[in-house]
């Protein structure tokens, strides 16, 4: 959608240029054509201030197709992202990276480490970031950290189809909508006793009027849902949604998004925690609510392979299906995390426990069994060579069981069952796909993981083998 933010902002660089004096300014799209495009704009706006009759713009000592130069020393000048480095080297007083999301995704997060210490050092300077939603990137990343991180250093905004810009701006659109369901209506407007379930969300929780309303099912009936739900979407959860190739139903995970509980403060339960627990409280370890006495706790972990990329990750829900805490570090050892579960599991009612036993996995369940001595845990009847069964502790991911225990996860939440509360769970869920050779994970991109999908995963088949080795 379109409501001029670029516009706003190309007007604001200007105005800086001019009122600012020796400073520089910098615009950038994801294509060489879009750059030069926006720069047009930009100088039909100087050409049109009014130079005769007020003697306070400064002159252009350089106007031409890739810089605008000032006579008060200041400078705007436009770049691409997939052209030579532009910023590095140079001190800008504003950023305007435009339609970031469509920047190759390799060079997405370079680019955000050179504009930062490009960017000059007074409470004015600023980088600007405005794009449409496409895909899974660092542009993502960022803005859904900022959207529901308040200690960001980025400040996220979001205009959705609802925004009254723009129905201001596409009136014509809205006034044909609005006949089209007179037509069909003998002549009357759209009223509550006509809203389907998901109009009436949108009218009770999102304040959409009966004439947004009417446009949507106008769109609808011309298109589809899907197509307005990506051409016009009311969260951002919804907008960075793609053609939904999720194994996970990623309306349903939308939906949840919306009700999720934040997990408890530090000052709520620092004191009620084991030492040890209590340095990661909100940072590693995230709290939802406190173990009740007596009640059956049942949790997963997924062990990282020793790569920074990869985490090592705990989920714990109640008997009930309801989350209770979650864990996550790519940067403590497999003997230190052993220490930390064990005494938070404990802390959760001994809960029982489905552990990777894949690579490192085992090396975390012998320290958890032999030196801690926690019994809670889940195992697997095998036969041997000679055609005994057997007992390991853990369970072993394979290609094969890999896909049972993600159905068992999906069929849980989906029907719920279980209340996902982590959301950065669910955000993985968004994007844990099967790909083209049939394996199942993410595979979006080196900043995406699927550490805590696997240790949900983990964690209902513990729930669903409903055992416990020790009295609580």
């Amino acid at each position: 959608m379109q409501i001029g933010f670029t516009t706003l902002s190309l007007a604001y660089m200007l105005y800086s240029a001019c009122t600012k004096p020796d400073t520089n300014y910098i615009i950038m799209t994801h294509h060489a054509s879009v750059s030069k495009s926006l720069f047009v704009k930009l100088k039909k706006m100087y050409k049109n201030l009014p130079h005769d009759k007020y003697d306070i713009f400064p002159k252009a000592l350089l106007n031409n197709r890739d810089e605008l130069y000032l006579e008060n020393g200041s400078r705007i000048i436009i770049a691409t992202a997939q052209g030579e480095d532009a910023i590095s080297g140079n001190s800008f007083q504003l950023i305007h990276l435009s339609e970031m999301a469509k920047y190759p995704a390799d060079v997405q997060e370079e680019i955000i480490a050179t504009c930062i210490p490009a960017l000059a050092k007074n409470e004015s300077s600023a980088i600007i970031i405005e794009s449409t939603a496409f895909g899974y990137n660092t542009y993502q990343e960022m803005f859904m950290k900022a959207w529901r991180d308040k200690e960001s250093v980025w400040k996220a905004h979001f205009y959705s189809w609802l925004a009254k810009a723009y129905e201001k701006q596409f009136k014509h659109t809205f006034d044909e909508a609005e006949a089209w369901f007179r037509a069909n209506n003998n002549g009357r407007r759209m009223t509550y006793e006509d809203l389907e379930h998901d109009e009436k969300i949108l009218r009770d929780k999102y304040g959409a009027t009966y004439r947004q309303l009417m446009f949507r099912r106008y769109y609808i009936a011309t298109n589809s849902l899907d197509k307005f739900k990506r051409e016009f979407p009311t969260t951002p959860d919804e907008a960075f949604q793609t053609s939904n190739r999720s194994i996970f139903d990623t309306s349903k995970i939308i939906e949840r998004l919306q009700y999720a509980i934040e997990p408890l403060e530090t000052k709520e339960v620092y004191h009620e925690l084991p030492d040890i627990l209590k340095p990661y409280v909100n940072k590693n370890l995230f709290i939802y609510r406190l173990p009740k006495k007596g009640v059956r706790m049942f949790a997963g972990i997924d062990v990282a392979s020793g790569v920074k990329s990869d985490y090592t990750t705990c989920v714990i829900i109640d008997a009930e299906g309801k989350q209770m805490a979650s864990w996550y570090s790519n940067d403590i050892s497999v003997s230190r995390c052993a220490e930390i579960f064990n005494e938070l599991l404990r802390f959760y009612n001994y809960a029982y426990v489905s552990i990777e036993r894949n690579g490192v996995g085992q090396n975390l369940i012998e320290i958890m069994r032999r030196e801690l001595n926690y019994m809670n845990m889940y195992k697997e009847k095998l036969f041997n060579a000679t055609g005994k069964r057997v007992y390991k502790l853990g369970l072993y991911i394979s290609n094969t069981n890999k896909s049972r225990i993600v159905e068992d996860f999906k069929r849980a939440f989906e029907e719920g069952y279980v209340l996902v509360e982590c959301k950065r769970t669910l955000d993985e869920m968004k994007i844990f796909v099967e790909s083209d050779n049939k394996k199942i994970g993410n595979k979006k991109g080196n900043n995406f993981h699927d550490d805590m999908v696997m240790a949900f995963c983990h964690c209902i088949q513990a729930w669903k083998m409903n055992k416990y080795y020790v009295d609580i």
